[in-house]
């Protein structure tokens, strides 16, 4: 909360970095709750998305918890898969 008035900063930082790893910040929201943000982001895999938030954690301003989604198209394809 301390630097609180640096968060446009640091979201535009984000950004950068997202996109200098080869992916996207798609959208950032302010939170009410247990959680203060949300970033919706995409990037080439798993490796860089861990690098990038790894890399913005280390700076000391937030912590992350992370969920991996899968698109509707994603989901339809790993459904497909099951065999009964």
């Amino acid at each position: 909360m301390r630097t609180i008035k640096d968060l446009p900063k640091r979201v535009k930082a984000a950004h950068e970095a997202m996109e200098k790893a080869g992916g996207k910040l798609l959208d950032w929201y302010l939170t009410m709750g247990q959680y203060d943000a949300v970033a919706i982001v995409e990037g080439p895999d798993d490796a860089v998305m861990a690098t990038v938030g790894l890399t913005i954690g280390s700076k000391g301003d937030i912590r992350t918890t992370t969920l991996k989604a899968h698109t509707e198209a994603q989901m339809v394809r790993i459904v497909e898969k099951i065999q009964q």
